[in-house]
């Protein structure tokens, strides 16, 4: 899976962090972003628990095309 953040659209609410931590944090400005070594997800179920939790929507989850 592919893991996109649009920085200009989050608002820093944490949600993401919430609801996957071992996958998404927070910067030192507070807006999303991903742990180092995540950047598909590591394998995690709560990743699109994460985008769907976001409130201005700036996560989004994609699979690979076969």
């Amino acid at each position: 899976m592919r893991i996109d953040i649009d920085r200009d659209r989050c608002i820093g609410a944490g949600q993401c962090a919430l609801a996957a931590p071992n996958v998404f944090t927070q910067d030192d400005e507070g807006f999303s972003t991903l742990l180092p070594g995540k950047e598909d997800g590591g394998g995690d179920p709560m990743v699109r628990e994460a985008a769907r939790a976001c409130p201005v929507g700036a996560i989004t989850v994609t699979e690979p095309a076969d």
